[in-house]
């Protein structure tokens, strides 16, 4: 699903315009990468954007590492760095494990 597909989904559930829901898409989407940028709270603290029944977008830190690049045989050094990340609910992945056990055959003994 794109975006577009988003936005026309939304678009038809709701009744809203096209070009509003594209605002309204585009605007979530800015807001959760800015709170994802910033990162820290008032106080200092790790945040991330936590969506009930949903998800979190939230920061992950990776630890450095040394990989190896297999067609030249050579180490890389890669320094340790943060990803962005997204954590399902536990009701969401429930949802969608129930989704996936109707849709697969039983197996026969």
């Amino acid at each position: 699903m794109t975006k577009a597909d988003i936005v026309n989904e939304i678009s038809k559930q709701t009744g809203v315009e096209k070009a509003q829901v594209q605002q309204i898409v585009e605007a979530f989407m800015e807001s959760v990468k800015n709170a994802l940028i910033e990162n820290k709270d008032k106080k200092g603290k790790d945040r991330g954007v936590f969506l009930r029944g949903f998800g979190s977008f939230i920061i992950k830190d990776r630890a450095p590492k040394v990989a190896r690049n297999i067609t030249e045989g050579t180490s890389i050094d890669i320094p340790a760095h943060c990803i962005p990340a997204f954590k399902p609910s536990k009701s969401f992945v429930a949802q969608i494990k129930n989704d996936t056990m109707k849709e697969q055959p039983k197996k026969k003994k």
